[in-house]
């Protein structure tokens, strides 16, 4: 079987958020499982070509309602993955970052859906290789399954198979209407995309003309089927409910290991957790100048800093804990103007106990990962997460709400002496609830160390790789590939 991953961010060549960890991750293990997936990419012009070793393949032509395109195809393998990067002046070649304006987004992530199509052609006459599905991400994608659907009457584009992604349901390219008209693109007529008044809306087109749907967690794909998580295309879900697969994202565990992380201070695993973890702790720590003390619950938190995260339910419940109790905090990340500066008045306030680092090393995210105690996640929504998985491998238990793939991967604390839990989870979109975890949390950690260490091992435990989740990837495909035949 042969699949070819379509998305706008690819780690580590091209990241903003979880789908470039997905992309980059996810075709690794679909080949260790005799799938042939490859993937392709903008060819972005900071993408640093000798770091990867990306060379040059060919480049070919393509005719569009605004001219001709000439398209320059460059390619490198990681992880084993074959991977493809394509330029095409003025919309991909000379950017700086990933994504720009609205008004400049559309019509090149419109025009990448085309030119992938041509890549596509281009890939079976000059080598022979076609794919069987097209795996498309998110909305920046979306057209491909639409003109896949609108070339069927060849029989090459007729069985192809077409499958969407959704990492996060809230960023829809909609109302580009203009843009499709602009580009030649002709007109969505599914009458389910008509009556919805969906037919500018580049994921819900993906929606309406893929033939399986996924999203990155189970709880997720059931959440986004009612108006509050939906964000108007819940109605669109509910019609494809039985095409509609939840897949839970792994991890690279080979990447995420605390037994060989580079950038920690001590290694350790769940054998010796208990006698080398605390010098990952005492780093950190000293590092960032706060008082070197292992009996403080000392609290990380590595996220955008933005209301999707929960720091409007995080911030004043820190404050609050910073006032009556004996806990330390560290913030890494980067957001929204207003969360950031209640950070820095949170550090002025409390400086003896507080660091907050308004920017992103990755370096010192996997040393806060090794050393904090307590992981904080308040999302409002999480379709998936990696943040809480990369802390529980860590050792750090996770504090999140009972949300998307947070429910999903944290068993919450059964309060006693941990014959169940791997963390501590609130349901209620309060500031209280945060904070009346985060008291629960620091009661078991200061009184119950015992429980503390048996949870700690299990979270260390758990099986967040990809296996799993490739196998139920391949049995979408399957069932894509057989609707289309």
């Amino acid at each position: 079987m042969n699949v070819l991953f379509v998305a706008a961010e690819v780690a580590p060549f091209a990241k903003v958020g979880g789908m470039a960890d997905v992309v980059g991750s996810l075709p690794a293990a679909l080949r260790e499982a005799k799938i042939d997936a490859r993937v392709v990419l903008p060819g972005y012009g900071f993408i640093k070509h000798d770091k990867y070793q990306i060379s040059h393949l060919f480049t070919f032509s393509v005719t569009l309602r605004e001219g001709v395109a000439d398209v320059k195809v460059y390619t490198t393998v990681y992880d084993g993955v074959p991977i493809y990067f394509l330029q095409a002046y003025p919309y991909f070649g000379n950017e700086k970052t990933v994504y720009t304006e609205w008004n400049w987004d559309s019509p090149r992530f419109i025009f990448f859906n085309q030119i992938v199509m041509g890549f596509m052609w281009e890939m079976s006459v000059r080598f022979n290789w076609f794919p069987d599905v097209a795996h498309v991400n998110d909305w920046h994608t979306g057209l491909l399954p639409f003109l896949i659907f609108q070339n069927r009457n060849d029989p090459r584009w007729s069985k192809l198979a077409s499958v969407v992604s959704i990492h996060n349901i809230a960023y829809q390219g909609d109302h580009v209407g203009g843009w499709l008209f602009q580009s030649g693109i002709h007109g969505r007529h599914h009458p389910d995309l008509v009556y919805q008044d969906l037919t500018d809306n580049m994921l819900g087109i993906a929606l309406a003309y893929s033939d399986m749907l996924s999203t990155v967690s189970p709880r997720y794909a059931t959440e986004i089927q009612y108006p509050y998580m939906g964000y108007g295309l819940d109605g669109l879900i509910r019609t494809r409910i039985n095409d509609l697969y939840g897949i839970l994202n792994g991890i690279d565990v080979k990447l995420w290991d605390p037994a060989t992380d580079p950038n920690i201070n001590t290694h350790f695993s769940v054998n010796d957790v208990e006698e080398k973890r605390i010098f990952n702790k005492r780093y950190l720590q000293s590092s960032l100048g706060l008082p070197t003390r292992d009996e403080t619950l000392l609290i990380g938190v590595v996220s955008r800093l933005v209301w999707q995260k929960g720091m409007d339910l995080a911030v004043p419940a820190l404050w609050r804990m910073l006032s009556q109790y004996d806990v330390q905090i560290v913030v890494l990340g980067t957001g929204e103007d207003e969360v950031e500066e209640d950070l820095r008045r949170l550090e002025r306030t409390y400086s003896a106990n507080t660091r907050c680092k308004l920017s992103y090393d990755g370096a010192v995210a996997q040393q806060i990962y090794a050393g904090c105690d307590l992981f904080l996640m308040p999302s409002h929504f999480e379709p998936c997460g990696t943040g809480q998985m990369v802390a529980m491998r860590y050792g750090a238990l996770p504090l999140v709400r009972e949300t998307g793939g947070l429910a999903d991967t944290v068993e919450n604390y059964d309060g006693d002496k941990a014959e169940r839990g791997t963390g501590f989870v609130f349901q209620w979109e309060e500031s209280e609830a945060v904070f009346g975890t985060l008291r629960w949390a620091y009661n078991t950690y200061r009184d119950k160390p015992d429980v503390w260490k048996r949870m700690q091992k299990r979270a260390m435990q758990q099986d967040f790789s990809w296996d799993a989740s490739a196998r139920k990837y391949i049995e979408m495909y399957q069932k894509a590939i057989a609707k289309k035949s």
